[in-house]
């Protein structure tokens, strides 16, 4: 499906990234991950439906091992059906995909890329990495396997706050926590750019489309952030969002926002994950903060999924090039 632009107004993309239960179980350290429970049944149709009365479009990045699974086959063939735009968000999950080998990546990526196409019909075209994991190996498979774009990055400098503040609630081994050492990256990631740019590998290109935190501020601004804002006050979450928006038209910033399946449920639908931040804000309050939010958006912004964010920056003139450094 074309999303059709409106006036003069800029673009914002959105996502969504298909975490599913048994995965926050697994980085939880939490029992019973293994039998890959999902709620894919309950939050798939409440945000197409949400999507389809705001008339948008948006990308959807889907985990492998949930496209492998026949349990999952009509709420992601939905989706597809739906028009929205089907992304490779790794096949098992694993936030420390920037240990693997390059070989590792090839077979991660290739997996997850089987198993989607096989159920959705769509070739992904896009990948955003399991806890914005990236690398210049991840990068390069990528560009190898003829991705037009990652978007993987997250400016912000809380990176280790958050990481501070999983390692002390999870339930992990120390050699599982030693995989974590770099989940949701340093401080230097703030000085990461929020306008989309090229990676520069050798020969080998991609366009990045990072997931827009608060410009000037590099504070996330996603919307599992804005729930757990709403657990305080929906006005302040709300107002909180508008400042995020404003400061981007301010610096001309097109803002790619994220969602979770979490943001269309809480603890009363998924018990399992009440330990997830926000997930103690009933789902009809949750609901209407994504419909104020969609409305003020859709006021401000044409909105488009990540691959036409992606095209638009190809088609526009001179992007900045980096080359990636190694994390």
């Amino acid at each position: 499906m074309k999303t059709k632009l409106r006036g003069n107004k800029p673009i914002a993309s959105l996502s969504l990234d298909l975490d599913n239960v048994w995965s926050f179980l697994k980085n939880q350290g939490a029992p019973g991950w293994e039998t890959f429970p999902s709620y894919l049944d309950i939050a798939v149709p409440r945000f197409l439906d949400i999507f389809q009365q705001w008339n948008v479009t948006i990308t959807v990045f889907i985990v492998g091992q949930d496209a492998a699974l026949e349990k999952n086959t009509k709420a992601l063939q939905a989706i597809a059906n739906a028009g929205h735009e089907i992304g490779n968000h790794s096949f098992y999950h694993d936030p420390w995909l920037h240990l693997y080998s390059e070989d590792e990546i090839e077979q991660e990526v290739a997996l997850a890329e089987q198993h989607i196409k096989r159920v959705t019909h769509q070739h992904p075209i896009g990948f955003r990495g399991p806890g914005y994991s990236f690398s210049p190996a991840v990068l390069k498979v990528l560009a190898r396997r003829g991705y037009e774009y990652d978007a993987s990055t997250f400016p912000t400098f809380l990176g280790p706050i958050a990481r501070a503040y999983y390692l002390m609630t999870c339930k992990l081994s120390k050699e599982e926590r030693k995989k974590r050492e770099a989940l949701f990256g340093g401080f230097k990631d703030g000085l990461q750019p929020l306008k989309p740019y090229q990676w520069k590998m050798g020969k080998d290109k991609l366009t990045e489309i990072p997931v827009t935190t608060m410009p000037i501020f590099k504070v996330p601004i996603h919307f599992s952030y804005i729930m757990y804002i709403s657990t305080f006050s929906s006005e302040a979450a709300l107002l909180y969002l508008r400042i995020a928006l404003w400061l981007c038209k301010l610096t001309h910033v097109q803002p790619s926002l994220l969602f979770h399946p979490t943001d269309f449920v809480s603890q009363e639908d998924v018990p399992e994950l009440s330990f997830f931040p926000g997930m103690s804000l009933p789902t009809y309050k949750k609901l209407a903060i994504v419909n104020k939010s969609l409305e003020i958006i859709s006021s401000q912004f044409n909105v488009v999924t990540v691959g036409q964010h992606a095209k638009s920056v190809a088609d526009a003139h001179k992007i900045p090039v980096l080359v990636p450094q190694k994390r």
